[in-house]
C-alpha cells in the first residue's frame, strides 16, 4: 500500500503544504470547506493525522517547530511554506506555530521544548531584544530567518537574512534619484538591531548621503498589517501634505499607505511615490503595481533548513548567512 506524504495530501486536495499542516494542527484560520476537503483526502489515503504522527515522521524522532510571528503576513506564510517544502527530506518532523505580532515568540518556543519535546527551532519574523534571555538555558539548535543573530550572545542561534540595511538604502536612493526629497518612513521600532532597525539605518544612510535631512517626525511607527498601516497613514498625510515619497518596511504596510493616500484624494505615484519590502505576490496585481525590495524567499528557506539540518544531524556550529534582495521598481514609484 502506498504511504502518502504530507505533500501528496496537499497535491490531492489542491492546497498548500502549509494548509495541510494547519489542518493537522487544528488551526482556526482554515475555512470549513477547505478543512473538510483536506480531511476527506486524508481519510481516503489512510493518512494518520493525530498529534503523535504529524508530518508522517516517527513520534520519538526529532521535531522542529517553525514559529511564525505574524498571523496575517503573506510574506512570512510563504517563507514558512517554502521551508516545509525544503525540509521534506530531513529526518525531523516539522510543525508550524503562528503567533500574534505582539506575542512573545521566545516564551512560546520555551513552552514547546517542554510540552512537545521540540529539538530544533526556526524563528520567522522574529525580533532580537531582551526577551531572548528566556532561551539562555535552551541548548538546542535554532535558526533565525529575516534577522541576523551574528552579534548576539546566543551561541546556538544561527541566522539567515537579507542585508536589510543595504537594501533599504538602495530603496531610498531610488526615490531620491527620481526627485523625491520629502520622504516618510513607515515601519517598526528604529532602535535596536532587528530588521526594522537595520532598515531605518539604511534609510537614514541614503538620506544623509544625498544631504536630505532625516526628520524624526516623518518616521511613522506601525504594525506590519494593512489595517494598522492604513490607520496611521491617514492622520500622518493629513498633517504632512508636502510628503512626496514613502519608504515602507513591508509590502503590507505599503499597500495600507497607498489605500490611505487614495482615500485622501492623492495619487500614487503622481503625488507620492511608494516602495515596500518583501515582494509578496499580491503586489504584482495591485493598481498601481507595487515597487518593492524582493526578498529571495526560496533561498532564505533553503539555507535556513540546511543550516538547521547541519546543526541537528552533523553537530555543525551556528552559521550566519546574509543574502541580497532585488530592487523592483514598477508603477508605484515615479519615473526618472
Amino acid at each position: 500500500m502506498k504511504i502518502y506524504t504530507i505533500r501528496d495530501i496537499a497535491d490531492l486536495a489542491g492546497v498548500s503544504v502549509t494548509t495541510v499542516s494547519r489542518v493537522l494542527n487544528n488551526r482556526p484560520d482554515v475555512s470549513k470547506e477547505t478543512q473538510e476537503k483536506v480531511q476527506r483526502v486524508m481519510a481516503e489515503c489512510h493518512f494518520v493525522g493525530n498529534a503523535n504522527a504529524r508530518g508522517l515522521k516517527q513520534a520519538d524522532g526529532d521535531m522542529v517547530a517553525i514559529i511564525i510571528r505574524g498571523r496575517q503576513n503573506p510574506f512570512l506564510s510563504s517563507l514558512a511554506e517554502e521551508m516545509l517544502q525544503q525540509a521534506y527530506d530531513m529526518k525531523a518532523a516539522f510543525i508550524t506555530e503562528y503567533i500574534d505580532e505582539q506575542a512573545d515568540e521566545f516564551r512560546h518556543a520555551l513552552m514547546l521544548t517542554h510540552s512537545r519535546r521540540v529539538t530544533g527551532l526556526i524563528f520567522v519574523g522574529s525580533r532580537i531584544d531582551e526577551r531572548c534571555r528566556v532561551l539562555d538555558g535552551v541548548n538546542i539548535p535554532m535558526v533565525f530567518t529575516t534577522v541576523s543573530t551574528q552579534d548576539t550572545p546566543m551561541a546556538r542561534a544561527a541566522s539567515v537574512s537579507m542585508d536589510d540595511r543595504a537594501m533599504a538604502c538602495a530603496a531610498v536612493e531610488a526615490l531620491i534619484a527620481r526627485g523625491c526629497r520629502k520622504i516618510a518612513v513607515f515601519g517598526g521600532d528604529y532602535l535596536g538591531t532587528d530588521s526594522p532597525a537595520l532598515r531605518a539605518m539604511g534609510a537614514k544612510e541614503a538620506l544623509l548621503r544625498h544631504s536630505v535631512a532625516f526628520d524624526v517626525n516623518c518616521y511613522v511607527k506601525t504594525r506590519f498589517t494593512l489595517p494598522d498601516a492604513h490607520a496611521v497613514a491617514l492622520p500622518f498625510f493629513r498633517s504632512h501634505p508636502d510628503i512626496d515619497a514613502a519608504f515602507c518596511m513591508s509590502d503590507l504596510v505599503a499597500l495600507g499607505v497607498i489605500r490611505a493616500l487614495h482615500d485622501l484624494g492623492k495619487s500614487v505615484p503622481g503625488d507620492v511615490s511608494v516602495i515596500g519590502v518583501d515582494g509578496i505576490e499580491v503586489g504584482r496585481y495591485t493598481t498601481p503595481r507595487l515597487s518593492t525590495i524582493e526578498q529571495p524567499v526560496t533561498e532564505i528557506a533553503r539555507q535556513s533548513v540546511q543550516v538547521l539540518s547541519d546543526m541537528m544531524e552533523n553537530g555543525a556550529p551556528a552559521r550566519h548567512i546574509t543574502l541580497q534582495g532585488a530592487l523592483r521598481l514598477t508603477e508605484s514609484v515615479r519615473a526618472e
